[in-house]
């Protein structure tokens, strides 16, 4: 009977020695295997033939101890050691590593969710984040506004050279010194044209006068259907864009055209500017009065204004000779030209011209208009308001500065409103003023050309045109027991009944350790210790197996003692 069980219990140590082979030799096999986390076998004895449980002491003599034979050896447990390996760079910013606990999060193609410390991520051909087995990286997505959108996982997308974005200008900035020495404005630009008649003959036009009727004397100016074109005409020596007018067949007045060229013009009215800017008739004349500055000073040639009918060059306007200054514009005033963007990224075209209006004790007081061709409204201005400075030249309040242009009709967001910023701008004595536009947060249309992943698992993706955006951020998950976690193929893990549920979150939040891009971690397995593991188990295996030959041979000669 001894014998016989001497035989099990040396397979029983055989059996636990092969275990731990196994194990050493998986432990050896992905020693290059990233992200690996090396196993252990712990063993157990197996259950006792027992001969005496022992007895207490009494009065008169001791206590006796158990008397107990083995036999053998089990398999306890085999534990996974996930402790860090070591992380070796690799230059490839779609490679992950994680620093501390925590697993990425993937999703197979059957929507089974895995966890892995195995960050080996490359691009697939839609742009997504995904394994070496096509496994898709999961994260937290960004809204319209390219904000995180916390607690909703998805599939991480970098979206290379797909991407474009554009960005609408929403604030802006001026620079310079505009010359507290110069004259305060006292005057704009008149001009007038020739005497026009309601007919042949008739008495002075009015702005209710049918343009179809409208004369020069005896010479009629408009057919219906002519095209009057405006262009060439210069402001303070900037030439203003072209825009046309339609003479209707429903009756278009003088009273019509007069307002289409007040916009052309940009001419800005009403409220507390200083003059009377507009356009009026007066006497049969078309009166044109700009506004303060001599950068506003308004020239019109002879063929600045032509028609399509038979007299093509209808109007010739004059400077007002008895106006203040013989119709001529004056002040000191400086214009900067400068270049926004809407909602598309479409370059918008804008101009600031500063205008001293009112030279004061303890301060100056300064005016800006501003404009823009690409105003859809056909109205060249887009604004007005003053800037009041202190004695050393320093800004005290604006007002005005919050604007809007019209982009009706060309697929942006309408209107395209921003703020300017004048707060920068002296105002101290100089020969000349100088001003220019410094700074503006919109951005043209640009394609998504590279990418960062920062340690809190943001990527960030930077765009030709200099913008960068929030795509998305890397998710990890945590676990009470990691070693709970049931192991499958494909370096992954998913949960078992002693992991506890996952817990995910972001990066270097609730436990969960740091990504860090264009690394890997490699294998927590300790090679040195896996070959001292292999010898003494073998030595454990040899050891058993001469149990077995050793009871055999006792059986042999008990055999032999019955012939």
């Amino acid at each position: 009977m001894g014998l016989t069980s001497a035989l099990y219990t040396g397979l029983s140590g055989l059996n636990a020695n092969q275990y731990r082979i196994d194990v050493i030799g998986d432990n050896i096999a992905n020693v290059n295997t990233v992200g690996f986390k090396g196993t252990r076998s712990l063993f157990q004895t197996q259950f006792s033939r027992n001969f005496s449980l022992g007895s207490s002491p009494g009065e008169r003599e001791g206590g006796t101890n158990p008397m107990q034979i083995g036999l053998g050896s089990v398999l306890g447990a085999i534990q996974r050691d996930f402790s860090s390996g070591s992380i070796e760079t690799t230059g490839m910013l779609t490679d992950l590593a994680i620093e501390g606990n925590g697993f990425f999060v993937l999703h197979s193609a059957t929507g089974q969710e895995m966890y892995s410390r195995d960050g080996s991520f490359s691009l697939s051909a839609d742009y997504s984040l995904v394994s070496a087995d096509g496994f898709k990286v999961q994260g937290y997505g960004v809204d319209e506004n390219f904000s995180i959108v916390p607690g909703q996982l998805q599939g991480l997308e970098i979206p290379l050279g797909a991407l474009n974005l554009a960005r609408a200008t929403q604030n802006v900035t001026f620079d310079g010194n505009l010359n507290a020495a110069g004259d305060a404005a006292t005057s704009s630009s008149v001009l007038l044209s020739q005497i026009l008649s309601e007919g042949s003959g008739g008495p002075d036009a009015t702005a209710l006068t049918s343009l179809t009727n409208l004369f020069d004397g005896t010479t009629q100016l408009y057919s219906n259907g002519d095209v009057i074109t405006v262009s060439g005409i210069e402001k303070g020596g900037r030439e203003l864009g072209e825009t046309t007018f339609t003479v209707g067949v429903d009756g278009t007045t003088l009273g019509d055209f007069i307002a289409f060229l007040d916009e052309s013009l940009g001419i800005q009215s009403g409220g507390s500017i200083p003059g009377s800017p507009g356009i009026t008739i007066v006497n049969g004349q078309i009166a044109i009065e700009g506004n303060y500055g001599s950068d506003n000073e308004i020239a019109i040639g002879p063929s600045d204004i032509v028609s399509s009918g038979a007299v093509q060059q209808p109007f010739a306007f004059l400077y007002d000779a008895t106006a203040t200054n013989g119709g001529h514009a004056d002040g000191e005033s400086v214009t900067t030209n400068f270049i926004l963007y809407d909602s598309l990224g479409s370059p918008v075209r804008v101009s600031l011209t500063m205008v001293l209006e009112q030279k004061a004790t303890g301060g100056n007081i300064w005016r800006f208009y501003m404009e823009s061709p690409d105003d859809t409204d056909i109205d060249l201005a887009i604004g007005t308001g003053t800037v009041t400075y202190d004695s050393d030249g320093r800004v005290v309040s604006s007002t005005g500065t919050q604007l809007s242009i019209n982009r009706a009709d060309t697929g942006a967001a309408d209107p395209m409103g921003f703020d300017i910023d004048l707060s920068t701008i002296s105002s101290l004595a100089d020969e000349l003023s100088t001003l220019v536009q410094t700074t503006q947060d919109g951005f043209a249309a640009g394609t998504l050309s590279a990418f960062a992943i920062s340690e809190d698992g943001l990527i960030v993706g930077t765009f030709t045109n200099g913008l960068t955006r929030i795509l998305g951020q890397v998710a990890l998950a945590t676990f009470t027991n990691p070693a709970g976690l049931s192991s499958i193929t494909n370096n992954a893990f998913i949960t078992g009944p002693n992991s506890g549920n996952p817990v995910i979150t972001a990066p270097m939040s609730l436990g969960a350790g740091r990504v860090l891009s264009g690394a890997l971690e490699l294998s927590n397995v300790d090679l040195s210790r896996q070959f001292i593991g292999l010898i003494t188990a073998s030595t454990g295996f040899s050891a058993a197996s001469r149990i077995i030959t050793t009871s055999d041979e006792l059986l042999q000669e008990l055999l032999l003692m019955t012939r």
